[in-house]
């Protein structure tokens, strides 16, 4: 994801008529953004899963578990990540959003 850089970190106040302006409409905007931050949710998970899946040892019980340093620094970066709202915001601000209305069944609203 080449977005992580350029998304917020933090809460910041947006300007809600550039979020309209894509779209058309305050509400169906932040349906938008709402469905496209859970697919960005779903695939962080699946990503961090599968990274953190190397480090799954099986067979050992909870006395033999140790620290890696390894699972921990990758936990920490996942952490430090932009959260998924925030980066579906910069994805529409940015034009790499495609949606379709169900009105117009078939034929998409808007690429972008």
């Amino acid at each position: 994801m080449n977005k992580q850089n350029t998304a917020a970190r933090t809460t910041i106040t947006r300007d809600m008529t550039k979020l309209d302006k894509e779209v058309g409409n305050v509400y169906e905007a932040v349906a938008l953004l709402g469905k496209r931050a859970d697919q960005l949710s779903v695939q962080l998970k699946e990503e961090l899963g599968a990274k953190l899946e190397e480090f799954n040892q099986h067979g050992e019980n909870i006395e033999e578990v140790y620290e890696n340093r390894e699972q921990i620094e990758l936990s920490k970066h996942y952490e430090r990540m932009p959260k998924p709202t925030a980066l579906a915001i910069q994805e529409l601000l940015e034009g790499d959003v495609y949606y379709r209305r169900a009105e117009h069944s078939g034929t998409p609203a808007k690429e972008a």
